[in-house]
């Protein structure tokens, strides 16, 4: 075709030839993030441009219209605001989950704020992005022109950070988009490690160390949907803000500390207002937005008698304090668009540190090569420096003395070139120690180079510690707290099997505590703080388990509920954790009297019923397999009457129930015959007027022989009894003194069977507590008071008493 000649084409052919450019365009160098460096090409052109610039993370801030000018001038030609933009998004700390550029000034805010304009603001990078750029200058990946072709520019950056999957992506190409989750880099460099370590790990093994996205932002988030989108690429996942309900000045307020991602915390603020104008939330009375530089914190004031609870349900149905993520992991791979599954991203990383650790090594082998051909040339020339010297004088001119030296020691042209540089400073005794000893660490380095490139062990042991040096450099604890419960996905795959104490406090605060944060102590010690306790809210029920087991609430009115102990709230030792009530249907004044912890409810055995009226019931753990939210009747009691207590029997244990006034009965399980689950039971003791039952404790078939009956009074008077004191009497007796009274002792807490080897843990009113050895406490006859297990403050009394399993049985347990 001749210049300027005029073609006519059908204008649909010229429509889908342009669109399928245009469009191509779009996705591979605009929209979609590589899947090895985790960027979009604007990103990785700000990054390489601030390295070209200097710009580290320990060098002073520079304009960032300097940043975006060198940008546009060198490798991205396209508008400054677009540039400038992007830039912007990788200074929030509320947008990315490890920031890549470390910006001063105005850089927006999570309340939609934004930035000033390039003039006014200053940027660097990171040692993040610095981690991202490393080795770049060692040949470890491709270049390619720049736009006009006057300068080169990579293609992928080295990438020693896992950026796509830590900072995650968002962007809309042409007929698709993108939409990635960040995640703790501490758990994606463990999932690396596992899949170096085990190459054909499947997903459910990664989930064991990537749990799921971790947010910059914090927040709740559901596990449904978790497995879907680490299988397949694609899937949608709950996210909550995450509030408190706090109580001042006889009013009560839901505060919110944070807010699912890329939620406007302006917006959300007016739209939780329009929802009180408009009456769908009635209950806030006020609002106000506290946040400051130290975090945030929006207060929702609530009217006189709101609920909480209630008010941030509302909260949650109606706002957006809780959005849905819509996970869609489309990246480049090999310059075309692909969804990915998590263990295809990380397997496609892992390649390309193969590449640039090969090509690293390759590269600094090379150099290494070409150093020690120096070095070995200095060393002839010094062996023979009389000769070498009396040569060069002999030379008329340089390359008459470089041809001389080639000829009568056999140095190549570099090395006779370096001869001729060398300073004469470098013919002094201690140079030439120099020289051998560079010569000597540049074999060994040649040597450990050689290894890396020859052996894939040694390649994959250097990926795997260098990993591990991200971690250990930039890893944080996870900010995104994961629940919402679903037996959907295997929520037990995500969580740690552990044993925890589940404290309980008479106000109806419930929280589980690793148990390793209680310290043991002598008997007689005054304890440490357990909670801290209002005086009307002290702990009251103390128990250990998995936290993979059941947890049965037994109430005084004798209904039962389940959870499983890791839906508790997680708090430490000193924390007041969460409300019951927020956690079951208890009714108005109804309170929970025991907690026990099962692996599982279809399983042999009893559950033994003490009421504080005396009777006894017997009931198989099966009638319970299938409570509800609702909860279920556990037991008919008589008007007036409560449970007491519930223990757990394997259907030949003996019953020995405790009184108040020091009683103490004993008789075999099968006296009280076997009944279904909505019964009423049986007498098990005969009370004197104002006493009442206090305590039920079971002996297993197996203990008989040589267990104890441990009691403890409210003073802190404790002791042990041999079983055999305790006479087996026929139900329905009164029985005979289990610990003698006095003002002293005051009224008996607990009655609980030992064999020696369990700890005991004591809760006093003002929420202390102390875990001791229960072979600390010294055996004494029945009839007797005892000895100080626990020293008390004045006005202080014993509250509850717990045996429970050594650390040692414990571990046998699991």
């Amino acid at each position: 075709m001749n210049e300027g000649q005029v073609v006519p084409v059908q204008i649909t052919d010229e429509i889908k030839t342009s669109f399928i450019n245009y469009a191509m365009s779009v996705i591979v160098e605009r929209a979609l993030p590589d899947v090895r460096d985790g960027l979009k090409p604007v990103q990785r052109r700000i990054l390489f441009a601030m390295h070209q610039m200097g710009l580290a993370s320990n060098r002073k801030h520079i304009k960032s219209a300097g940043v975006v000018g060198e940008v546009i001038g060198k490798y991205h030609p396209h508008g400054d605001s677009a540039i400038y933009d992007a830039m912007v998004r990788l200074a929030q700390d509320w947008n990315l989950r490890y920031r890549l550029v470390d910006g001063q000034g105005n850089f927006g805010s999570i309340d939609g704020d934004p930035p000033a304009a390039y003039r006014y603001t200053e940027a660097r990078m990171t040692s993040v992005a610095e981690a991202i750029l490393a080795d770049i200058d060692m040949e470890t990946v491709d270049f390619r022109d720049n736009f006009d072709g006057t300068l080169q520019e990579p293609t992928v950056l080295p990438s020693a950070v896992p950026n796509l999957l830590v900072n995650g992506a968002a962007g809309i190409a042409v007929g698709m988009a993108t939409n990635m989750a960040p995640h703790n880099l501490g758990e994606i460099v463990d999932g690396l490690v596992a899949m170096i370590d085990e190459p054909e790990i499947d997903t459910a093994g990664l989930m064991r160390h990537v749990h799921g996205p971790d947010f910059p932002t914090g927040g709740i988030i559901g596990r449904d949907g978790i497995r879907q989108a680490f299988e397949t690429g694609r899937g949608s996942i709950r996210v909550r803000g995450r509030a408190r309900i706090e109580d001042h000045n006889q009013r009560t307020a839901v505060v919110v500390t944070e807010i699912p991602y890329q939620v406007n915390k302006t917006s959300l603020i007016q739209t939780v207002a329009q929802l009180v104008r408009a009456k769908k939330i009635e209950d806030i009375s006020n609002i106000r937005d506290e946040s400051d530089r130290h975090g945030m914190r929006i207060v929702f004031e609530l009217k006189r008698g709101a609920l909480g609870e209630l008010v941030l349900n509302q909260l949650y149905k109606f706002t957006q304090l809780q959005t849905t993520f819509a996970v869609n992991n489309v990246v480049i791979v090999d310059n075309s668009p692909r969804i990915l599954s998590l263990r295809e991203m990380l397997r496609y990383f892992l390649d390309h540190r193969v590449i640039v650790v090969r090509r690293r090594s390759e590269f600094e082998l090379r150099r290494a090569r070409e150093r020690a051909h120096i070095l070995e040339g200095y060393l002839i020339a010094l062996d023979n420096l009389d000769a070498v010297i009396a040569l060069i004088r002999a030379s008329k001119d340089g390359p008459e003395a470089k041809a001389a030296l080639m000829r009568e020691f056999g140095l190549s042209d570099p090395q006779a070139q370096a001869v001729l540089d060398m300073r004469l400073q470098r013919l002094t005794g201690l140079e030439r120690e120099k020289i051998n000893e560079e010569y000597r660490e540049l074999q060994e380095q040649i040597a450990r180079l050689e290894l890396i490139l020859n052996d894939a062990a040694e390649l994959w042991r250097v990926i795997r510690k260098e990993l591990q040096d991200v971690k250990k450099q930039f890893a944080d604890p996870r900010r995104t707290l994961i629940t919402d419960l679903t037996d959907e996905i295997g929520k037990e795959d995500l969580i740690a099997e552990e044993n925890v104490a589940v404290t309980l406090t008479r106000g109806g605060y419930i929280k589980r505590t690793a148990l390793t944060s209680y310290r043991s102590q002598a008997r007689g010690g005054r304890g440490s703080t357990a909670q801290k306790a209002k005086e009307d809210d002290v702990n009251s029920i103390l128990l250990v388990g998995s936290t993979h087991d059941y947890l049965l609430f037994f109430t005084d009115r004798g209904r039962v509920y389940r959870e499983k102990i890791y839906d508790l709230p997680e708090a430490e030792r000193a924390a007041r954790g969460g409300h019951i009530r927020n956690l079951l249907p208890l009714a108005e004044g109804e309170n929970v009297q025991t907690v026990l912890s099962l692996k599982d409810l279809d399983q042999d055995g009893h559950f033994v019923f003490a009421t504080k009226g005396g009777l006894v019931k017997r009931t198989r753990i099966r009638e319970y397999g299938n409570i509800n939210a609702a909860g279920l009747v556990a037991i008919n009691l008589l008007d007036g009457d409560e449970l007491v207590a519930v223990r757990i029997t394997d259907g030949n244990a003996d019953v020995v129930l405790g009184t108040r006034d020091g009683q103490a009965i004993r008789f075999a399980e099968e006296d009280a015959r076997e009944t279904g689950r909505a019964t009423q039971g049986v007498i098990g003791i005969r009370l004197k007027r104002g006493d009442a039952v206090v305590s039920l404790a079971v002996i297993q078939q197996g203990q008989k022989e040589q267990a104890e009956l441990l009691s403890v009074t409210e003073s802190g008077l404790g002791k042990r009894t041999p079983l055999a004191e305790y006479p087996v009497q026929g139900r329905g007796g009164q029985g005979v003194i289990g610990h003698r009274l006095s003002d002293r002792t005051g009224a008996m807490v607990t009655l609980s069977p030992v064999l020696g080897s369990e700890e005991l843990f004591v809760l006093s009113e003002n929420g202390i507590l102390i875990r001791t050895s229960v072979a600390q406490v010294s055996s004494y006859g029945r009839s007797t008071q005892g000895v100080t297990v626990m020293r008390l403050d004045d006005g202080d009394r014993v509250v509850a008493a717990m045996v429970m399993p050594s650390e040692a049985e414990l571990e046998a347990m699991n």
